[in-house]
């Protein structure tokens, strides 16, 4: 065990993605995928230590020359990295080996995180008492689920069909980041438990990098904001 800090984020990048290979380095808006997160993570000020994990030497090369004081690039064992693997698996092992209180889970296939989604996550975990939180999107659609051999609508009545300005809608979770106590997640094994809170991002951050035909609408986002 080394040195305790107190907050860390923990970015897993497997070698091994089939959608897209070698997804995690792949160029998207002229640079490296990982590298619009690590942007976010870095920069955030509830973050002392960023650390990448990956079986992969092409891709810890590709984090090397990114070339932040911040960041700390660590293996990952190959039980971690399998198709069937679960991200708790790499974050169990993780906080079997470092010292912290927080860990930020940052996941590279959300390259539309900000540092202020993060330091913003985190202000609401210690203001709110929460034990966990997690990102999320506010989504304003009218949800159906199969009722036997028909549906039925989920979170609307038909014949009180609400204006869209006047529709709370429901939250979705986006997958950018979640956050727990290092102890906690030892003991549940899981990334939420307990009071779970919630960061609200901005409605484009809905989109994760799964598939090729996401690739072009993330891209064209990115573009955008990295023009202003």
């Amino acid at each position: 065990m080394g040195q305790k800090i107190s907050t860390v984020a923990l970015i897993p990048l497997r070698g091994g993605s089939k959608s897209i290979p070698l997804k995690n380095i792949k160029s998207i808006a002229r640079r490296p995928l990982a590298y619009w997160t690590l942007d976010a993570a870095v920069n955030s000020k509830a973050i002392d230590r960023v650390y990448v994990a990956t079986d992969s030497e092409n891709i810890r090369e590709v984090i090397a020359a990114y070339n932040h004081p911040k960041i700390e690039i660590i293996g990952r064992s190959p039980e971690t990295c399998t198709d069937t693997a679960s991200t708790e698996s790499i974050m169990l092992e993780f906080a079997g080996k470092y010292e912290f209180e927080y860990i930020f889970l940052v996941q590279a296939t959300s390259p539309l995180l900000l540092a202020g989604d993060l330091d913003g996550g985190f202000a609401k975990l210690k203001e709110s008492g929460a034990d966990s939180l997690l990102s999320v999107v506010e989504q304003k659609r009218f949800i159906w689920e199969k009722d036997g051999n028909f549906v039925k609508p989920a979170n609307y009545l038909p014949e009180k069909r609400p204006r869209r300005q006047d529709f709370e809608g429901f939250l979705v979770e986006n997958g950018a980041f979640y956050l727990c106590r290092r102890e906690d997640l030892l003991r549940t094994k899981c990334r939420l438990s307990g009071k779970i809170a919630c960061q609200i991002m901005r409605d484009e951050s809905y989109n994760e990098l799964d598939e090729e035909c996401d690739w072009k609408i993330i891209e064209a986002f990115l573009e955008k904001h990295s023009s202003k």
